[in-house]
């Protein structure tokens, strides 16, 4: 039995965060209802909420590394004020095109995690509201739920129906793995 210790890791924009499309302004940050709860109950059972991420808006000049710092910041500050907190966070800031190894659904971002926080990756929870945020659990072994929001592509639904485990929201993938666990 592998002793390392399992972690959620989720994303961000349209999972914790109303996705703004290249939120560069802290003050459009908007906790999707229940996500803070969510995470909240993660960490109380002690484990560690990892935030791996896309951010491509970098890449594309559409803003920069400051502004994506200053919103991190702000989405910190809003999971507080709910008791709720991100134990890490990494970020990819390339453009699809650079076909780097750290964007999504590369597993670079989570293997680095895995590395630097001692994770075991195929216990651990992987949500998102898109298939990229997923595919690196089911790469990996791990529980891979999809939170479809509004602009989930049909694709990803009829992929997670087929591949992983689709819940209606954060609070209910959390649920189920502290269950399961």
């Amino acid at each position: 039995m592998n002793s390392l210790p399992r972690a959620v890791f989720l994303d961000r924009d349209g999972t914790i965060i109303r996705d703004a499309h290249y939120l560069s302004d802290p003050s459009e940050v908007v906790l999707i209802d229940g996500a803070a709860e969510a995470i909240a109950r993660m960490n109380a059972a002690l484990v560690p909420v990892i935030v791996v991420t896309n951010q491509s808006g970098i890449g594309r000049g559409f803003f920069t590394l400051e502004q994506h710092e200053a919103v991190s910041r702000r989405v910190a500050e809003a999971l507080s004020s709910k008791g709720a907190r991100i134990d890490a966070s990494y970020f990819c800031p390339h453009k699809p095109d650079d076909h780097c190894d750290c964007r999504k659904p590369g597993l670079l971002l989570f293997r680095k995690a895995a590395e630097d926080h001692g994770i075991d990756l195929s216990n651990s929870l992987y949500a998102g509201d898109r298939r990229r945020d997923i595919e690196p659990g089911i790469y990996l072994g791990g529980h891979a739920v999809l939170v479809p929001s509004a602009e989930t592509p049909a694709a990803d639904i009829e992929f997670a129906e087929s591949h992983a485990r689709m819940a209606p929201s954060l609070a209910t993938a959390v649920d189920w793995y502290l269950c399961t666990n």
